[in-house]
């Protein structure tokens, strides 16, 4: 799953991402793959994304890389033109059409039924939303409960500087939506940070909380959207209150590298939530990072190499 966290200072943009790589098996189990993997492209010399999510997609019968499509995408695009928000929805679009999610989606339901069926549960209701399954059932003791069925996504971040020198960053989900997440017109969103993929780790940090609060009973039970707004606004009382605005290139980098670090020393010790336990560690491997900036444009802070390793050697 991964990764990939943006900060935008006075200074200038920083995004960076983990290296792990996983995928399903046959058995429909997640296995970690690779802690080799490129999570963070250049778009041209004022844009960057970072990718979390699925690493391969069907085409033609055969798994193609996501790393593979965007190098197709900056091939076939004239992104100097391009703003920041026009190259996002490019990117949506395209992998709404490779993805075929709506499809995913549908067989995801019926594996639910099936799941359900299987352990002679009592379905009361199984519903397809717009991008996720509801669904509640009866235990065998009666009990009602509730669930909610998901696809893996692609999540990316889309950074950059504009044509006209102004700053935007976009946080997409596929599927999903499109979010703004900073622009250096709107007084508010100049700076500060987001982030994608396994997100739990740095919101607990950084907010106070994690968004599976939302399944809490507590929350659950709230009788109007009016209760819900109350209960988030409360919530975010919870969030650091962390200086973007005077924070340096470097203070930048380092955020974006110690919540990387962090969630991934975290996945090592813990296995889930006691709500939902059995997770994938799924971020890992060297973190790689990026600039852009007014002054110098886009620039590698840190690259993975490809090198000859000696696995025999005692050095």
């Amino acid at each position: 799953m991964s990764l990939a966290i943006n900060t935008t200072i006075p200074e200038g943009i920083v995004l960076a991402a983990d290296s792990r790589q996983s995928y399903r098996n046959r058995k429909g189990m997640a296995r970690i793959g690779s802690d080799n993997a490129s999570k963070l492209f250049q778009l041209n010399q004022r844009m960057g994304i970072a990718v979390t999510g699925l690493a391969f997609l069907p085409e033609n019968g055969v798994l193609k890389s996501i790393s593979s499509y965007i190098k197709e995408f900056i091939k076939n695009n004239q992104l100097e033109k391009y703003s920041v928000e026009k190259t996002a929805d490019q990117l949506i679009r395209l992998f709404n059409e490779k993805y075929e999610w709506e499809k995913q989606l549908e067989q995801a339901k019926q594996r639910i039924e099936r799941d359900l069926l299987i352990k002679k549960y009592e379905i009361q209701e199984i519903t397809k939303k717009e991008y996720h399954i509801d669904f509640r059932y009866k235990d065998p003791q009666g009990t009602l409960r509730s669930g909610i069925g998901r696809i893996d996504p692609v999540s990316f971040i889309v950074a950059g500087i504009n044509p006209d020198g102004s700053h935007q960053v976009f946080t997409c989900h596929i599927p999903g939506d499109k979010k703004k997440t900073r622009d250096s017109k709107e007084r508010g969103r100049e700076y500060g940070a987001s982030w994608v993929g396994q997100t739990d780790v740095v919101s607990r940090i950084v907010l106070g909380f994690d968004g599976r609060i939302g399944h809490l009973p507590f929350v659950e039970q709230a009788g109007n959207q009016s209760d819900r707004d109350i209960i988030g606004k409360q919530l975010r009382s919870l969030e650091y209150v962390i200086q973007w605005g005077t924070m340096t290139l470097q203070d930048a980098i380092d955020f974006c590298t110690l919540m990387i670090e962090t969630t991934s020393a975290i996945q090592r010790f813990s296995d889930g939530i006691k709500a939902n336990p059995g997770d994938l560690p799924g971020v890992g491997g060297p973190v790689e990072v990026l600039t852009i900036t007014s002054e110098e444009g886009f620039k590698w802070v840190r690259k993975k190499k490809i090198v000859v390793r000696d696995h025999l050697s005692n050095e």
